[in-house]
């Protein structure tokens, strides 16, 4: 039985998935919050919910999308794009800010999405703030609104409006969020060697996806992140390298952390996903920046996973209206991947026959860590006695062929259709209720 009514109940006979690894345990769920594990808890009259076969894992909390609200809801939307981070066993998302239009770079346009967020998205949700080049005075005022943390793009956004930074305009911003003990994730890359190499590729005529992957070899990538390391190491800021495709940007990152930078390193699903070949072959639903890499770095990139070099996982969900996806120049297509409702069952599908031993990993980068970093309150992240009983109820089953009738975003475009998934997500529950899209979420703040 379901308890759809009720915020109180308990789960029984389900194995629970933790960062430091997996429990035969039932879970007490009362008024929201887990009030007793382990195994053969007694029956208090309270519904039950019988786990048994299942899974019960963290609530993903997913630092990076792009909802697009408001401005660009036609691009996906903060109710679209929460049902389907819940249809995945997601309980909070972070969006990003930009592609809302205006970017949220002010205290007044981040209290426009958090009033929005807070009646359409039915899952908890943090916001970012942005920094760009003349915004220093914003930023403590973003901070004292409860922004997550500043995101600042080292090359241009795409967006005119939210402009890229780096040098000492960045420099500048980050010894500012220092003060203000503010997080700074940064997009890293090389806009001169990437600006140098697509010209080099048009001159040629090259358009195609081969040429756009060809543009933006590991080395931008790797240079920017150099940069921003040395950035972070002289401002004393806490930093946040976002969507890491390559084992040696984190190589980089774990460098840094020895020298006693504050940073961490995310990667996304379509990274530990797909390759090269997968883009060539699907074409714009697979273009993202920074590319995905060749079938050698994706495989070297999950071993990076297993050995802890990789800090979180999270979706960077970035859609767009067919219309954007459709020219024969592949550097003219908007480049971002729907990836918020599927990445994360793809990933616990590829992993399924060693789930015992490797969806730990995966719960500390898809929620423990997430929460840590970013400084959520305390009863999030992690299923545990005493903490908010958000998780998910998930089957490892036969394989299935995904399809675009399954999505729950606004557009039914996603470089994983087509493929097999193992897991189904029985349901997603936030403080103990089954997600509704009827029943919004709350917005959290990061706490000292």
């Amino acid at each position: 039985m379901n308890p759809n009514s009720s915020d109180s109940f308990l789960i029984r006979g389900g194995k629970v998935v933790t960062a430091q690894g997996i429990l035969q345990s039932d879970i007490a769920v009362v008024d929201g919050r887990i009030a007793a594990m382990g195994p053969g808890l007694p029956d208090t009259g309270c519904p039950v919910v019988d786990a048994t076969g299942q899974w019960v894992f963290p609530g993903v909390i997913d630092a990076h999308v792009h909802f697009n609200e408001p401005g660009r809801t036609d691009w996906e939307g903060l109710a679209s794009g929460s049902r389907a981070l819940a249809a995945g066993g997601g309980t909070c998302f972070f969006d990003m800010p930009l592609n809302s239009e205006p970017p949220v770079t002010t205290a007044a346009r981040f209290e426009e999405k958090r009033r929005l967020a807070a009646v359409k998205s039915c899952t908890d949700f943090a916001l970012w703030g942005g920094l760009i080049p003349g915004n220093e005075g914003d930023l403590e005022a973003l901070r004292d609104a409860g922004a997550i943390g500043l995101k600042a793009f080292m090359c241009p956004s795409g967006i005119a409006t939210f402009p890229g930074i780096d040098g000492d305009p960045l420099k500048r911003g980050m010894r500012r969020a220092a003060e203000l003990g503010m997080l700074v994730a940064v997009h890293a890359e090389d806009e001169g060697l990437a600006g140098e190499l697509t010209a080099a590729s048009r001159a040629r005529g090259e358009t195609s996806a081969r040429a756009y992957l060809d543009s933006r070899p590991i080395e931008v990538e790797l240079f920017a992140i150099q940069r921003a390391l040395d950035y972070a190491g002289e401002t004393r800021c806490r930093l946040h390298i976002v969507h890491v495709s390559s084992p040696e940007g984190l190589q980089l990152v774990a460098e840094a952390k020895e020298r006693g930078v504050d940073v961490t390193a995310e990667t996304c699903p379509h990274y530990l996903l797909l390759s090269e070949s997968d883009v060539e072959r699907q074409g714009a639903v697979a273009k993202c920046s920074p590319p995905v890499r060749d079938e050698g770095h994706r495989q070297a990139l999950w071993l990076s996973v297993w050995s802890g070099l990789v800090d979180t996982i999270g979706s960077d969900h970035s859609p767009s209206p067919p219309e954007l996806k459709t020219s024969p120049d592949f550097f003219e297509i908007w480049g971002g991947i729907g990836g918020v409702q599927h990445g994360v069952q793809l990933l616990l599908s590829a992993t399924a026959d060693q789930a015992e031993q490797d969806w730990p990993r995966l719960a500390a980068a898809l929620s423990t860590t997430v929460a840590r970093r970013f400084r959520l309150p305390p009863a999030k992240g992690q299923i545990a006695v005493g903490n908010d009983a958000d998780f998910s109820l998930l089957r490892i089953g036969a394989p299935r062929t995904l399809a675009a009738e399954e999505l729950l975003t606004r557009h039914r475009l996603s470089p994983y259709l087509g493929r097999p998934d193992r897991i189904t997500v029985q349901e997603t529950y936030l403080r103990g209720r089954p997600i509704r899209a009827d029943r919004p979420g709350q917005f959290l703040r990061p706490v000292s």
